[in-house]
């Protein structure tokens, strides 16, 4: 596998780096990709989350952290120095399976440092039962693209109180909460973090590509996108109905509806799932003028979505849009 390396140490905003990740995505390298990063205090929300459900903005501001959207699904996460990121790029097109390689090759790199990690749920890797790394995943035409958390230290307060109330009792509260499901990696290990990440890379790589001066140009092209207000906030007009729902292995979701006339104008889906296929075109198109009845809403959807948002099936999708 190939370590894609920066010519240069300079901070940089969070967007950068999932643009790299779609940079070299779109060059022809026959190897798999992988590279490590670090950003100061940022959450991150996944590709179908509303910013208002799941970001305290308000503590945010206060604490000085950004906040950015990632095109992956899955649920919000908060990066800092302390922590790091790790970014996979495949030709796999197999999302399932990538996934699961790739979880599978972390939590072994882990092994080798002689913790006990194992691979778990949907996104996880844990020790101990607690989670010490969480994985997000999407896929452009001929690549897959893995990235996610490896909590080596981190910030407790910042990690609680930028997704919940800031009342300082409940932040506090909740930090003993987080901190009983979560496993940091200084806590197992006598590397630091540096040490740590140079036994990864020397365990997963063996070879380096070197980004030039026109990678980086090409890379803060694609980073653009990521920065606006339009692809960080989104577009939420109001809707007529709107559905909660949560499906074990699956994810939690808000549905979305805009009614005329009993015939569906508009639909969302919102939430932490993780989308292994193209939703827009298959899912939410189809929907489009299509009377709110079970029998229509059937007839417009896919014989199978599962290869559209991981592990939901066609009956539970159309329970969640008619909420019955």
């Amino acid at each position: 596998m190939i370590y894609i390396a920066l010519p240069d140490s300079k901070p940089r905003l969070l967007p950068f780096y999932l643009a790299m990740e779609e940079y070299i995505a779109h060059q022809n390298h026959d190897d798999d990709c992988f590279f490590m990063w670090q950003v100061q205090p940022t959450v991150i929300f996944g590709r179908n989350q509303l910013i208002e459900n799941e970001v305290n903005l308000d503590y945010c501001k206060a604490h000085h952290i950004h906040t950015f959207r990632r095109k992956s699904g899955g649920g919000c996460v908060y990066a800092d120095m302390s922590n790091i990121m790790f970014s996979y790029i495949t030709k796999d097109e197999n999302v399932n399976f990538t996934f699961n390689k790739y979880i599978n090759m972390v939590a072994l790199v882990l092994c080798k440092l002689g913790i006990e990690a194992k691979a778990s749920g949907r996104n996880d890797i844990l020790i101990d039962g607690k989670k010490v790394s969480g994985n997000a995943f999407y896929h452009i035409p001929g690549r897959s693209i893995v990235h996610g958390t490896m909590l080596y230290d981190t910030n407790m307060e910042n990690m609680v109180g930028s997704i919940t109330p800031t009342d300082e009792k409940l932040v506090s509260k909740g930090v003993k909460s987080v901190r009983q499901h979560i496993a940091l990696l200084k806590d197992y290990i006598d590397l630091s973090l540096e040490d740590f990440k140079t036994f990864v890379r020397k365990n997963l790589c063996n070879k380096e590509l070197m980004l030039t001066a026109e990678d980086i140009v090409g890379i803060e092209d694609i980073e653009q996108e990521y920065l606006t207000r339009e692809f960080i906030y989104g577009n939420n007009p109001r809707y007529t109905l709107v559905h909660h729902h949560r499906i074990d292995n699956v994810g939690d979701f808000e549905i979305r509806i805009e009614l005329k006339n009993n015939l569906i104008k508009e639909v969302n889906i919102m939430g932490d799932y993780f989308l292994t296929g193209d939703i827009d075109n298959r899912i939410l198109k189809p929907l489009k003028n299509v009377p709110f009845e079970e029998q229509s809403i059937a007839a417009a959807l896919p014989e199978k979505v599962d290869d559209i948002i991981m592990n939901l099936q066609k009956n539970e999708l159309i329970k969640m849009i008619l909420n019955s």
